[in-house]
């Protein structure tokens, strides 16, 4: 994985670095894996905000 020039990105930079598919991060999400505020985080026009540092931690096993 690429060190990531922004801490928060969108989901299409997560699926690119990570490998991803669009469904596999949104059920991440929707079954608390990817928790909000550590994970991800919602703008305020509602679009999905990733930390790619948050997830690097947690493919590490760090959570």
């Amino acid at each position: 994985m690429l060190a990531p020039m922004f801490e928060w990105v969108l989901i299409k930079k997560v699926i690119e670095e990570v490998g991803y598919t669009d469904d596999a991060v949104r059920a991440k999400i929707k079954k608390g894996v990817w928790r909000e505020g550590i994970h991800f985080r919602r703008a305020p026009d509602g679009r999905l905000f990733f930390s790619m540092m948050a997830i690097k931690r947690w493919i590490e096993g760090k959570v």
